[in-house]
């Protein structure tokens, strides 16, 4: 999020989604943790979301964010809405406040937000009566951080 999308926030950590065979992540994981060679070299550790929802299709819509920079290793961020939908579930400050950033910096489109939660997000949920709730409030959350701006004069 810092990188792409601007957020002001600092991170120490990279949030992993590992599209690599199963029985290639161990390894790669164990060369990214906490303490492991990666964080004492470079000061910057893998935090592999094995709990995280994502939306169906968000590999096809991946942004990569250094091409041809390194041989063995592609890094991509998740799009906007597939981030924001990452999330929902946790829904904790943090994660709210990284919606807002998205909903303000994008800015993201509401209708395709629901859309893509709707279609490709809310199957895979344990609870989706509450993940429905939690994004009616995320919406309300938006739409009313910018009619606040709106009226301020900023766009």
């Amino acid at each position: 999020m810092t990188l792409l999308y601007g957020l002001p926030r600092a991170t120490s950590d990279l949030d992993v989604l590992l599209i690599a065979p199963r029985e290639q992540r161990a390894p790669l994981l164990e060369l990214g943790i906490r303490g492991g060679a990666l964080h004492r070299k470079h000061k910057i550790y893998l935090d592999y979301v094995a709990v995280a929802k994502v939306p169906e299709d968000y590999e096809d819509r991946l942004t990569e964010m250094f091409p041809g920079v390194y041989q063995h290793l592609r890094i991509c961020a998740l799009d906007p809405y597939d981030l924001a939908l990452s999330k929902l579930e946790r829904n904790i400050q943090r994660d709210r406040d990284d919606v807002k950033h998205l909903a303000h910096s994008i800015p993201l489109d509401l209708k395709i937000l629901k859309e893509r939660y709707e279609k490709e997000l809310r199957w895979q949920l344990g609870n989706p009566e509450r993940e429905d709730l939690t994004l009616r409030l995320w919406t309300e959350m938006i739409e009313e951080e910018r009619g606040g701006s709106a009226g301020r004069g900023k766009p």
